[in-house]
């Protein structure tokens, strides 16, 4: 995709979406506009400079570039890889895996995120492969591989996030973080047990000359002291080896970054007390700081893993909630018999079958007849829409009546598939906040550093001699360094994303609740979101056989409002008035009901903004106001004001009539969700300013454009519109956007943050930051609740994370620490820290 000029120099492109002014909605739209959505966003907040908000967004519809094509990025001759990367874990493996892949030749440009343990990498395929890549970024622990082959290869549905975390390669690197955190466990707690039972008790006599203690005095002075020391020495090796191992690559990338991050913390902790107890082994010295190396690599690496499995726990509780990918085809042949096939196997020329109620595999065109399909999860338009043969099809989009033939495009893909690049273009691009004990890390390290460098000074002077002075620098840094930063972090993070889970809140890193805190706009969409996205009746002014024949023809149609009116008036349908669910109104106009009996339907033709047929052998006609302007019926201008003011009341007025003549009004509308207005109020209360953004006409959203939480409404606005509005607003602002369908998916990667509900699709899900997991708008403005309460936990653990410091080293300074007082002291500060974050965050 190559750079755009000014939209002012490119009259055919939208100056804010960049999206051809062919495709525009119709209407008085300037020439510079694709919509009156994205006129009035760009009044409101202006366009970029080269005039396209949009970026590295969709491909255009018409467009036939290759997939390579779509993945440039304005380097001629480049391409675009998206990998995965397992063992990211901060802002510090960001940097170095970038570093790592910019120093490879043929490597343009590398932007990494550990929010999403990927990285998107631009380079010459002539000069760097995919496959080098993958085996350039495979280094300290960490494992790459093409994003595209990260899902389950025997799982199909769900979000591609959830299959990523199933896969084959990642649940390897799971299995095997589990095993770190088993070895340390395991075999630490059989090393333990000589401390335990032995060596502790040997040194609480320098406490107490109680009688039972005494006789530990002098316990590894003899020869079973001698045989268990090269056991600890090898067994302990190996579990700061395996155990220790995340730590001390962290270390090690901290170190090569000189960027200082917990892990170095906890490395420092850990090898010393190894170093120390091995010098100590050889001098005889009974003063051995294994299980220091064995408990904290122990405690951290478990509070690691847990963390994974909360955030595993997370991603699996979207997979039965969302859906909107197709895995398989139904490929068909000239004698009319079909076979069942990967979609990737499908080739440019192919014929699909695609049955009613199923989804288009590709992009593509209708090969013959007709039919009606809802392009609603990649447009955003509520209604179906007709297609007959020749016409262009959306690959993602359902087919709601009778079936289709599908002629496969030159580009074996489909929209959806397209977006998904869009959304990762976003996500790899997304660092994540480097965490607030990696801050102070950054300030404790020199600290601890100098004072180790003080201690060795000093003791050149007092006890000269290298053993001496290795010694006390080692005990140093044992006892000086805050390790527990490293155990504090993630265990916090786990209970509160575990809480947040309990509340239906699913977010996939704590970096969320620092995004959170600092939202400046809230942006929601509005079909589905703030509203509930399903259509009911809620007047009507019509006869009662009207009414039934209007019904008899939209049984046969397949659209929400369609479906509305069928429910509403059809008995045939086993429905009733008093049958009728949720808060709709179908109480007639002049008091009277409305019943269907069986009717003779005959001619029935789906229009794109209406159906028509004769019934009972009278023509009858249903739909937009405008179908019968165009078919020459006459609409009267007591119906015109009725329609006029269903419209100002945000709901669809459908007109029926017959013979020629409009004869009533069926008002139909979807409800706002529960709880809207007082989410709506509550994120005012908080300084945060709330926008709503609709692709319907401004009236539809009069209701929210009337409250006095809505800062603004923009109407009208298409899906390339939403994505290069948020981009506008995160101009000066901190944004969050709220939706829940697969054409919002583009918003909401371009957003600070986004936020999905649970009956959102798939794609809807992986672009998001935050899923609203059963619907509930509420737990909108509990999310920001919960992020605020955690941000206090967590600098309350940071604090505790002291604690152990606190007790060590006034015991190193009066010369009496030994492996019981470091023990208690990494009890203490661990059962702390435990207890704090188990708490509840916020209260019911």
């Amino acid at each position: 995709m190559t750079d755009r000029p000014n939209g002012s120099d490119r009259p055919d492109r939208c100056r804010l979406c960049g999206a051809t002014l062919s495709q525009r909605e119709g209407g008085s739209v300037s020439d510079d506009f694709c919509s009156t959505g994205c006129r009035d966003v760009a009044a409101a907040y202006g366009v970029s400079e080269d005039g396209n908000e949009l970026g590295s967004s969709a491909p255009d519809p018409g467009s036939t570039a290759s997939a390579d094509d779509e993945r440039r990025d304005g380097h001629d001759g480049t391409v675009r890889t998206f990998l995965r990367v397992d063992g990211m874990h901060s802002a510090t493996c960001e940097a170095f895996l970038e570093s790592v892949a910019a120093e490879r030749d043929g490597v343009v440009e590398a932007e990494a995120s550990y929010v999403t343990e990927t990285i998107r990498v631009d380079h010459d395929p002539d000069r760097i492969t995919a496959g080098t890549l993958e085996d350039a970024l495979s280094t300290l622990g960490y494992t790459a591989y093409l994003r595209e082959d990260a899902t389950a290869d025997d799982e199909t549905g769900g979000t591609r996030r959830s299959r990523e975390m199933s896969g084959l390669r990642k649940r390897r690197a799971d299995d095997m973080l589990e095993m770190r955190y088993v070895v340390g466990v395991v075999f630490g707690s059989f090393l333990l047990l000589p401390f335990v039972a032995i060596l502790y008790p040997m040194f609480l006599t320098s406490f107490t000359d109680w009688g039972a203690i005494s006789h530990f005095e002098n316990a590894f002075t003899g020869f079973s002291g001698t045989l268990y020391l090269p056991l600890f020495v090898v067994l302990t090796g190996a579990i700061l080896y395996l155990t220790g191992g995340p730590l001390l690559r962290g270390a090690s990338v901290s170190l090569k970054l000189r960027r200082p991050t917990t892990d170095l913390l906890a490395a420092l902790t850990i090898v010393s007390a190894y170093l120390y107890s091995v010098i100590t082994t050889g001098l005889g010295g009974t003063h051995l700081y294994f299980d220091l190396t064995i408990v904290v690599a122990s405690i951290v690496m478990g509070a690691t893993y847990y963390e994974t499995t909360v955030k595993r726990r997370a991603t699996d509780r979207l997979t039965d909630l969302t859906v909107s990918q197709v895995d398989t085809a139904r490929l068909y042949a000239s004698d009319g018999s079909t076979t069942e096939l990967p979609v990737s196997d499908l080739e440019s020329g192919d014929r699909v079958l695609v049955r009613e109620g199923e989804r288009i595999p590709v992009d593509g065109t209708l090969a013959e007849g007709e039919c009606a399909v809802d392009e609603a999860v990649v447009t955003g338009e509520s209604l179906p829409v007709t297609k007959r043969a020749g016409d262009e099809v959306v690959g993602g989009s359902v087919v709601t009546t009778d079936a289709a033939i599908v002629d496969v495009g030159e580009r074996t893909t489909s929209s959806i598939e397209q977006l998904t690049q869009v959304v990762w273009n976003v996500q790899s691009a997304d660092h994540g906040i480097t965490r607030r004990a990696n801050e102070v890390a950054a300030v404790i390290v020199p600290i601890v550093l100098a004072a180790a460098a003080l201690v060795g000074a000093i003791s050149i002077f007092t006890d000269p001699g290298v053993k001496s002075v290795v010694l006390a620098v080692l005990m140093t840094f044992m006892v000086a360094s805050p390790w527990a930063l490293a155990f504090a972090t993630p265990y916090t993070v786990a209970t509160s994303l575990q809480e947040a889970l309990e509340r239906g809140i699913v977010v996939f890193d704590e970096t969320i609740f620092e995004r959170l805190r600092a939202i400046d706009v809230v942006v929601f969409d509005k079909t589905g979101t703030l509203t509930s996205g399903e259509m009911s009746v809620r007047e009507a002014d019509a006869p009662d056989e009207l009414l039934e024949a209007a019904a008899a023809l939209e049984r046969r149609a397949a659209h929400p409002a369609a479906t509305a009116i069928a429910d509403a008036f059809d008995a045939d349908a086993g429905r009733d008035d008093d049958a009728n669910d949720g808060p709709q109104d179908t109480t007639r106009a002049d008091g009277g009901s409305a019943a269907s009996g069986g009717m003779d339907v005959q001619d029935f033709q789906t229009h794109a903004t209406g159906v028509e047929g004769s019934v009972d052998g009278r023509t009858v006609l249903v739909g937009h106001p405008d179908l019968f302007r165009d078919r020459g019926w006459t609409i009267g201008d007591a119906l015109c004001e009725r329609i006029d003011g269903a419209r100002a009341a945000g709901r669809l007025p459908v007109v029926v009539g017959r013979d020629g003549e409009a004869d009533g009004i069926v008002v139909v509308g979807d409800d706002p969700r529960e709880a809207w207005d007082e989410t709506i109020t509550a994120l005012n209360e908080t300084g945060i300013d709330v926008v709503v953004l609709t692709g319907d006409d401004g009236t539809a959203a009069d209701v929210f454009d009337r409250h006095p939480g809505v800062d603004r409404v923009f109407a009208g606005v298409s899906p390339d519109g939403k994505t290069a509005a948020v981009r506008r607003m995160r101009a000066d602002n901190r944004v969050a956007m709220v939706g829940d369908g697969t054409n919002d998916a583009p918003a909401l990667a371009a957003a600070d943050l986004g936020i999905s509900l649970g009956s959102g699709t798939a794609l809807a899900a992986d672009a998001a930051d935050v899923a609203i997991a059963d619907d509930d708008l509420a737990a909108v403005e509990r999310a920001f609740a919960l992020a605020t309460a955690a941000r206090t936990r967590i600098r309350q653990n940071i604090g505790l994370a002291f604690v152990y410091n606190a007790l060590a080293i006034p015991a190193a300074v009066l010369g009496v620490v030994n492996p019981l007082v470091t023990t208690v002291a990494v009890v203490a500060g661990a059962l702390l820290i435990v207890g704090n974050a188990e708490r509840s965050l916020v209260d019911e």
